[in-house]
């Protein structure tokens, strides 16, 4: 792989802030921690046009005595049997379950599947972390 050069014009506090970051998040250099945000940008993007493949996780927290929450978590995962992947339960409490979804799909279908995932009534709490398939990052 061919690496470029190129310099950066930065505020001093900005820089110096910056390098206290990275030396606590334990980078080795600067070039390595601005490749990551460069990634982190372009899996933005990717997620923003709605278009591309993206992948990701939705995570639940729901109470599994509420209404129908299980019934309608279930057929909801069954109605987009293409982008969910894998799925993780674990029993929190005697009432409280966390659900781990695993998605790959258009950008826009798997933010479709977290919106109705999370708003689903018993759901308290939900999440969606996306990130990229890696077919086209660097």
């Amino acid at each position: 792989m061919k690496i470029v050069r190129f310099g950066v014009s930065i505020p001093h506090d900005l820089l110096t802030r910056f390098d206290i970051i990275i030396e606590e998040k334990g980078y080795t250099n600067r070039s390595e921690a601005i490749r990551d945000l460069i990634r982190d940008f372009i899996v933005r993007h990717e997620w923003e046009k709605g278009d591309e493949e993206v992948a990701g996780t939705i995570t639940i927290v729901y109470n599994h005595d509420e209404a129908d929450v299980v019934k309608e978590l279930l057929d909801l995962q069954h109605d987009y049997l293409n982008e969910i992947v894998s799925s993780l339960h674990v029993h929190m409490d005697k009432h409280n379950c966390l659900e781990v979804v695993v998605v790959k799909g258009k950008a826009k279908r798997v933010k479709e599947i977290a919106d109705r995932l999370i708003s689903l009534k018993g759901v308290k709490h939900g999440k969606l972390v996306m990130t990229t398939t890696g077919k086209h990052l660097v």
